[in-house]
């Protein structure tokens, strides 16, 4: 076993119950309890693998990805099954189409606008 693991990903964010609540819902990750205006928030992989943790940054600037203006700088990759019904769950939850040019991924700005990837 390596000294070093990931434990989690954390993502600056307004609202980290907000963004946590989109999260959660999207990869169907137990509901979490948070407080509206809480600094952390915290949704663990039920399946062991690393956490992902939201911080409270009220001067974070969404990614104009694809443009450059204001760089990604990182994005999360999520492998689906199905990609259009995923597509159509992702937008319901309020995340918003960047691009679908590509057959294997599509990506999205979550409600945060933290570019992410759905793939195939």
């Amino acid at each position: 076993m390596s000294a070093v693991s990931l434990g989690a990903y954390v993502l600056d964010c307004p609202d980290p119950a907000a963004l946590a609540g989109f999260y959660g819902a999207l990869l169907d990750w137990p509901d979490l309890a948070v407080e509206p205006g809480a600094e952390w928030a915290t949704l663990r992989d039920p399946g062991g693998g690393p956490a992902l943790g939201f911080q409270r940054d009220p001067e974070v600037r969404a990614s104009t990805w694809p443009s450059r203006e204001r760089h990604q700088m990182a994005h999360l990759d999520f492998q689906v099954a199905d990609l259009p019904a995923q597509h159509e769950r992702a937008l319901a939850l309020g995340a918003r189409l960047l691009d679908d040019s590509h057959e294997s991924f599509w990506v999205y700005a979550d409600p945060a606008g933290h570019p992410f990837c759905l793939c195939r």
